[in-house]
């Protein structure tokens, strides 16, 4: 077991029934209950922001090279929009932002919902071929 210290703050009572509330739905102690909820904080944190990625263990990576022109315009972008919002912008954030728009557009005019994706958790990444065909050409095969 690592070892422990006290943390003890005064809060809003009604943040405090709120948070016994949900303590006893979770069936673990005060201790465990705090505990979780900083890690969980912290981890969202880490991750931008993002609940969802930093509770979910079946995450993938993905990785692409863009020219210097386009990071640059990005870059600025990020840093005008942290400047308008007070709140920084990562370009994790920014990028999953644009994704999922493009998502969800592209499955509204397909007339599906994001929970007829594929669960199987078969190979959807396309791979690269090693000598792809020039636009316009077939490949022999």
């Amino acid at each position: 077991m690592p070892a422990t210290k006290n943390l003890c703050a005064q809060i809003p009572t009604d943040l405090h029934q709120r948070v016994c509330e949900a303590r006893e739905q979770s069936g673990l102690t005060t201790a465990q209950y705090i505990t979780n909820l900083l890690i969980e904080y912290y981890e969202m944190k880490k991750n931008g922001g993002n609940q969802v990625m930093a509770n979910n263990n079946s995450t993938r990576t993905m990785a692409f090279q863009i020219g210097e022109d386009l990071f640059q315009r990005i870059k600025a972008h990020l840093e005008r929009e942290t400047a308008r919002t007070g709140r920084k912008l990562t370009q994790r954030e920014f990028v999953l932002g644009l994704i999922e728009e493009a998502l969800n557009e592209a499955e509204r005019q397909a007339g599906v919902s994001p929970c007829e994706a594929p669960q199987d958790g078969g190979d959807l990444q396309p791979q690269e071929e090693p000598n792809p065909a020039p636009l316009g050409e077939e490949k022999a095969g």
